[in-house]
C-alpha cells in the first residue's frame, strides 16, 4: 500500500532583485533545459575553465558501463588547478585560507604560500618513496596541514584516504588495512571542546593492529607528550627544516582518470566501501557546483563548517574553493564551545559571506535561542547553505531569520559521499520551500521512481535514481567492483540508472523532497513513513530541539513509531507534555505517524558527521546488543 501526502509546507520564498541579478546563474530553467540538450556539450564547455596540460579526445565513454569514463585522455592535475595556477596570477597574494584554532589561536595562508606548503610537503611525501599511484593515509584534525597534505598528495600523483580524527583504532586499521597504506599523516592531537583528542595514540594503536605502515609524519598541534617510534615516525617540523623539503616540486601529470582519492563510506553490510573518485571529473563538477550554487565571487569569505575528513570537506573546504580561488574559512572545534556565540562571533570577526553547515549544527544552536546570534552583526552573510540531511522547515525558518536576517536564500542541498558533489539544490535565483531541496543541478536528471521503473507522481513516494552519469561521480568501490554493480547499479540494471538509496517524492512543482534512507523508511499498517518526516513534526513542537525516531516491532500494526526528544533549554519533560506532542503529530503529519512512545533524553546518538545512528536507538529500544559503536560521536 502506498500512502500519498502533500509537501510538508507549501510556503515560497524568494529571493531579491539584486541577488538574481548579480547570480552567475539568473535563470536556472533556460540554463537547465540547454544543459539537458546536450550534457556532454555542457560538462566540455565547463572543463574548458580549468587548466589541461593536453586536451581530452572524448568527453563520456560508456562503452564499459557503469565503469564511465570522463574526459578520456586528457592530462590534468587538480592541485595545478586549486594551487599551480593561482600562484602565478594576481591572486598570489590572496588569501587562500583563514584559520581559527578552538583555543583561539589563528593562522592565514596566500595562494603563494600554500604552493609553497603544498610543495614542501609533496618533496617529503616523495623522499619517503611515495611514488604515483601509492596510498597515503591521513588522520588529523581540523588545522591547515591537512588540506595540504592532501594537495601535496595529489600533486605528485597518490592516492589519499582521509580518515576522520574521530574514529577508533580498529576503523582506522581497517582504512590503512584497505588501502594498503605505507604512510600516515597525523597530528599528535587535536583540541575538541577544550580537551585534547590523542590522535598519536590512536595512530599507534591503528598501526599496531595493520602493520603494513612503514613511516608517520607527525604534526605538533597540542604539545602534549606522545609516543615517537624511533625509525618510523618523523615531526613534520623537523622534516620541514630538511634540504629535502625544497618549495620547488614538479607537478605530475595525471590521467583524467587516474585516481585522486578513496573516502571511505558506511556500508549496510559493516564493512566500509572505499569510494573512489578522479581527477579530472571531479574538479570539473565541484568547482562548477560550487561556483552556481554558492554563487562565489573574488569578494566572497566561505565557511563550510564540516571536517575535511568527509566529502563535504573534500569538496567544499579544499578542491573547489581553491579552484575557484576563493578565500576558504577553517574552524577547528566545536560549534558551541566556550559559548554558543562561537559560529556568529567568527562570522561577525572575519566578515565571512557564506556559511554551509549541517541541519545538525543549526538545530544545536537553535536549541539555545536566537539571543546568541541576535547579539553580533551578521550583515556580511548573503548566502546561507545546509548538507547532510534533510533540514526540517521549523530549523528552516530559524537558521532564515535569525542568521540570514531574511535576507540570505537557504542553499539545501542533496548529494552524496559517491556524487562528488551537489546533485539536487537550489540556485540563489530559484524560490525556495524550507525543507525541499528544489531541483536537480543543470546537467543532472533525477526522477522518483517505484519498485518497477515507473515515475510516481507528485505527492506519491518512491526510490531516488539518477538516470545519467555525471563527471563527478565514484568510478568504482576501491578492490571491490562487483559490490560497485551490486550496490548501486543492479536494482535498476536494465534501464542504467544510479541508485541512490534514499526514498524521495516529488511535488506539482517539480520540487524534490528527500524523506530519508530506504532503510529509515518506517511502514505503520502497510503506509510508509519516512523518519525526517515524522521528525520534522516533533521539532515543529515549541518545546523540542531535536527528535529522532524508529520503527519497532507490533503485532497488530507492523510496526509502530518510538520517538527520542531533546527538549529545549527550560522545558521540562512531563506525561503531559508527551501528550501534547501525539496531538501535534497528529495534527501535523497525521493520526498514522503518533508515535506509541515518546522518550526524553538529554542526548542522541550520533556518528561523528552528525547522524543519528538509528539502530542504536531500536537496539536501546527493544533492549537487544547495540553492535559496533566505533563510529559513536561519544
Amino acid at each position: 500500500m502506498v500512502q500519498e501526502f502533500a509537501p510538508p509546507t507549501t510556503e515560497w520564498y524568494y529571493p531579491t532583485e539584486e541577488i538574481v541579478t548579480n547570480a552567475h546563474v539568473p535563470d536556472y530553467d533556460a540554463v537547465y533545459n540547454d544543459a539537458m540538450q546536450d550534457v556532454e556539450a555542457f560538462w566540455a564547455q565547463r572543463a574548458q575553465t580549468l587548466h589541461w596540460f593536453q586536451p581530452w579526445e572524448k568527453v563520456l565513454d560508456s562503452s564499459n558501463a557503469p565503469f564511465y569514463k570522463w574526459f578520456v585522455g586528457g592530462k590534468t592535475n587538480i592541485t595545478y588547478n586549486a594551487v599551480d595556477r593561482h600562484a602565478k596570477t594576481w591572486r598570489k597574494n590572496k588569501l587562500a585560507m583563514i584559520w581559527e584554532g578552538e583555543p583561539g589561536d589563528k593562522r592565514t595562508i596566500s595562494y603563494w604560500r600554500l604552493n609553497q606548503e603544498v610543495n614542501r610537503f609533496a618533496n617529503i611525501l616523495k623522499s619517503m618513496g611515495v611514488r604515483r599511484g601509492d596510498r597515503v593515509t591521513i588522520y588529523m584534525g581540523r588545522i591547515p596541514e591537512l588540506p595540504i597534505a592532501m594537495l601535496a598528495c595529489a600533486k605528485i600523483g597518490a592516492i589519499h584516504s582521509v580518515v576522520y580524527g574521530g574514529f577508533s583504532e580498529q576503523s582506522l586499521a581497517d582504512r590503512i588495512e584497505d588501502a594498503q597504506s605505507r604512510v600516515v599523516i597525523t597530528a599528535d592531537g587535536a583540541w575538541l571542546r577544550g580537551k585534547i583528542v590523542n590522535l598519536k595514540a590512536v595512530v599507534n594503536e591503528a598501526i599496531h593492529r595493520s602493520p603494513v605502515v612503514e613511516h608517520v609524519i607527525v604534526v605538533k598541534r597540542t604539545g602534549h607528550d606522545i609516543h615517537m617510534e624511533e625509525g618510523r615516525d618523523y615531526w613534520y617540523h623537523d622534516l620541514a627544516g630538511l634540504p629535502i623539503a625544497s618549495t620547488r616540486c614538479e607537478t605530475e601529470e595525471m590521467d583524467a582518470e587516474d585516481p585522486l582519492f578513496i573516502l571511505y563510506t558506511s556500508g549496510t553490510t559493516g564493512k566500509p566501501k572505499g569510494v573512489l573518485h578522479t581527477h579530472g571529473g571531479y574538479q570539473v563538477y565541484t568547482s562548477t557546483t560550487l561556483e552556481w550554487v554558492f554563487d562565489l565571487k573574488d569578494e566572497d569569505r566561505w565557511w563550510c563548517a564540516a571536517d575535511p575528513g568527509w566529502i563535504t570537506g573534500h569538496s567544499y573546504i579544499v578542491y573547489a574553493p581553491l579552484i575557484l580561488g576563493a578565500t576558504s574559512f577553517m574552524y577547528e572545534g566545536a560549534p558551541d564551545y566556550p559559548y554558543p556565540s562561537r559560529y556568529w562571533k567568527m562570522i561577525e570577526e572575519y566578515g565571512l559571506t557564506v556559511l554551509y553547515t549541517a541541519p545538525t549544527a543549526i538545530r544545536g544552536l537553535m536549541r539555545f535561542g536566537e539571543a546568541w546570534p541576535n547579539r553580533y552583526d551578521l550583515s556580511s552573510l548573503r548566502l546561507l547553505g545546509s548538507v547532510g540531511e534533510p533540514i526540517n522547515p521549523e530549523a528552516w525558518r530559524w537558521y532564515f531569520e535569525h542568521v540570514g536576517k531574511k535576507r540570505c536564500p537557504i542553499m539545501d542541498t542533496w548529494w552524496q559521499t559517491e556524487t562528488g558533489g551537489f546533485m539536487i539544490t537550489p540556485l540563489p535565483s530559484v524560490g525556495l520551500k524550507p525543507g525541499s531541496a528544489t531541483r536537480p543541478f543543470p546537467g543532472i536528471e533525477v526522477d522518483v521512481v517505484d519498485e518497477d521503473g515507473n515515475s510516481c507522481p507528485p505527492g506519491v513516494d518512491g526510490k531516488l535514481v539518477i538516470k545519467k552519469p555525471w563527471p563527478g561521480m565514484l568510478r568504482t568501490v576501491y578492490g571491490d567492483p562487483d559490490r560497485y554493480v551490486k550496490q548501486y547499479w543492479s536494482e535498476y540494471s536494465r534501464q542504467g540508472w544510479y541508485l541512490a538509496g534514499d526514498s524521495a517524492r516529488k511535488d506539482e512543482d517539480g520540487y524534490v523532497w528527500i524523506i530519508g534512507r530506504i532503510d529509515d523508511v518506517i511502514k505503520v499498517s502497510g503506509y510508509r513513513l519516512g523518519t525526517a518526516e515524522v521528525e520534522s513534526g516533533l521539532v515543529s513542537h515549541a518545546a523540542v530541539a531535536e527528535a529522532a525516531v524508529i520503527g519497532v516491532p507490533d503485532e497488530v500494526k507492523g510496526n509502530v513509531i518510538y520517538a527520542y526528544c531533546i527538549l529545549r533549554a527550560g522545558v521540562q519533560a512531563s506525561k503531559e507534555l508527551e501528550d501534547e506532542l501525539k496531538n501535534h503529530i497528529r495534527h501535523e503529519v497525521g493520526p498514522i505517524a503518533v508515535p506509541s512512545h515518546i522518550e526524553f533524553v538529554d542526548k542522541l546518538p550520533k556518528t561523528r558527521s552528525g547522524k543519528i545512528m538509528r539502530r542504536v536507538l531500536k537496539a536501546r529500544a527493544m533492549g537487544l546488543p547495540e553492535g559496533d559503536l566505533s563510529t559513536l560521536e561519544e
